[in-house]
């Protein structure tokens, strides 16, 4: 699994606007790409001039695949189109995966 995570900063007044408009993007990517788990940009509750970004594909063919579709070109045009004054994102290669909550419904950090 991979996840992309990150943020992209913007002029609060437009955030709304940008989010509003990449809706079908985020459908489209979520529906039409395989392996593609979830694909989220939302408003930060705390930043007004930040949107977080949350992405999680199966694996790295997958990725790499939505590096070339024409999904994640037009993404990045919308992002232009309105303005965008950064972004900061990473992507995490993950080795193990696991419930939060154990049997007794205690959160552990265990992966066992």
């Amino acid at each position: 699994m991979i996840i992309i995570a990150g943020r992209i900063f913007i002029d609060p007044a437009k955030r709304a606007a940008l989010l509003e408009d990449s809706k079908p993007l985020q459908q489209a990517t979520r529906d039409g790409e395989p392996g593609c788990e979830a694909y989220v940009f939302s408003a930060d509750p705390c930043e007004p001039g930040t949107i977080t970004v949350y992405e999680l594909w199966t694996d790295a063919p997958s990725l790499a695949a939505h590096f070339l579709h024409e999904n994640y070109f037009n993404m990045r045009n919308k992002f232009a189109q309105h303005g965008i004054s950064g972004a900061e994102t990473m992507k995490y290669r993950i080795d193990a995966k696991a419930p939060v909550y154990n049997a007794q419904r205690i959160a552990t950090t265990d992966f066992d």
